[in-house]
């Protein structure tokens, strides 16, 4: 099903509205883990030397031993997670719902992060909100009540690093002077700006790329289970007559430098636990929509794929509704029948180039038809994702009820059946309903 291409803007300005109205809240949690060293004692262990005296050795927090294989999460901002009455809530919440996950921010839409990571352009930088004070003690926290810890990245949306490397930003052609080689003036650089005031990098760049892996690498060093990319895609809201790239070249198609975006992410994550953040629409729209975002081409470089399907960002008309707000579920089951269809032709065709035939086969045992006529399954021949999506618990487009959020996970659980593998919830407030995921 093909969208318009205002239709595609309206959305992601929508979508944009709805991820930055947590600012204010978040700015009022600045209550953090005052009382707390940085490095607290129970990060230290004793190692005695035979031969001298007592040492200490730093000991980062390890990941999840039993993680759970239903993963049912909330987000939670950096300042969120630094509040310790919110961290209070958070308590309550596991104990009396179904949750047992959290997305925190570790780089979140000002490109600000959330704790002093040791990745060199983070420190180079002092990329630092300091939201975070002890980041071990945190994930401990909820280590220690068996909570699943993810850590979101916003990666191309980042006004933080635009600013100190406009050379690898996107710029704004109508402000920015033009040499007669064609390239940019580097001491006359103007930063597009977004309908938000919001500055971008340019998602072609290496160097961009290795800097949000560098900060996935450090919090995985603290004990991180996961790795959540969000905001991975071109910009698309505001003057974009005006967008300038200072590393793209404008013929490759955005679809296929997303695409060298993930695989490079995978090859220098390899092993680890990842998922990517894709807007709704991509279940349902074949086309890239004007960003790059393509949903079969995170398969086979993510463990999980996460799209956003908040029924109050689909246009008016989807499916027949005049406002799908108010529809949740349909909307939800809708959206992953498609995409979990999508995977399903997806692994086919790759089953079909593999064994050159073209005979219908058992999803569910593709890696064993592959094992037994030789092949050995690995991310570049069997898509590995799973999906997990955003669900709405916010009020955009209608009031959301327990029900209408009940309703979602339902929708989820229905269309995916075997595949499911939970869902994660989306409050820009952090504030959750509780009686849609009660455990009573």
């Amino acid at each position: 099903m093909g969208f318009s291409k205002w239709k595609n803007l309206f959305v992601v300005l929508i979508m944009t509205l709805v991820l930055t109205t947590g600012v204010s809240f978040a700015l009022q949690s600045k209550t953090y883990f005052a009382d707390q060293p940085l490095v607290t004692s129970d990060n230290l262990v004793a190692a005695v030397s035979p031969t001298g005296p007592t040492t200490l050795e730093y000991v980062p927090p390890q990941k999840l031993i039993n993680p759970p294989e239903i993963i049912k999460a909330v987000y939670v901002t950096g300042y969120s997670a630094g509040n310790r009455k919110y961290l209070n809530y958070l308590t309550n919440l596991f104990k009396t719902t179904e949750i047992n996950a959290v997305v925190v921010d570790i780089k979140d839409y000002s490109g600000l992060v959330s704790y002093e990571s040791d990745a060199a352009i983070a420190k180079k930088y002092n990329f630092y909100n300091n939201a975070i004070l002890d980041i071990d003690a945190l994930v401990r926290f909820f280590h220690e009540q068996n909570i699943y810890i993810i850590g979101r990245i916003s990666v191309f949306e980042d006004p933080a690093f635009s600013r100190a490397r406009p050379g690898l930003a996107v710029y704004d052609k109508s402000q920015t002077l033009q040499l007669d080689s064609g390239k940019t003036d580097p001491s006359q650089i103007v930063l597009w700006q977004d309908n938000h005031k919001l500055s971008w990098l340019d998602p072609a760049s290496k160097e961009v790329w290795d800097y949000n892996i560098s900060l996935a690498k450090d919090a995985f060093y603290h004990g991180f289970d996961e790795i959540n990319f969000d905001y991975v895609r071109f910009p698309s809201d505001g003057k974009m007559e005006n967008v300038g790239f200072p590393v793209w070249d404008e013929k490759t198609p955005m679809a296929e430098t997303i695409k060298e975006f993930f695989q490079y992410v995978r090859i220098n994550l390899s092993g680890k636990k990842l998922s990517v953040d894709l807007f709704g629409q991509t279940t349902v729209d074949k086309k890239d929509m004007g960003i790059g975002q393509i949903i079969e081409n995170a398969f086979e470089n993510f463990d999980y794929v996460s799209p956003m399907v908040y029924p109050s960002h689909y246009v008016n008309g989807f499916i027949g509704f005049n406002n799908p707000a108010e529809y949740p579920y349909e909307v939800i089951k809708y959206s992953m029948d498609s995409a979990l269809n999508r995977k399903k032709i997806f692994l086919q065709q790759k089953y079909d180039l593999l064994t050159q035939t073209s005979k219908v086969v058992d999803f569910s045992a593709v890696i064993v038809e592959l094992q037994t006529e030789g092949f050995v399954p690995t991310p570049a021949m069997v898509p590995l994702a799973k999906f997990r999506p955003w669900l709405q618990d916010f009020n955009m487009g209608a009031d959301y009820t327990a029900d209408m959020v009940k309703a979602e996970i339902q929708a989820t659980q229905d269309a995916l059946g075997n595949d499911y593998n939970g869902f994660m919830l989306w409050n820009p407030s952090n504030i959750y309903t509780q009686g849609a995921i009660s455990k009573f």
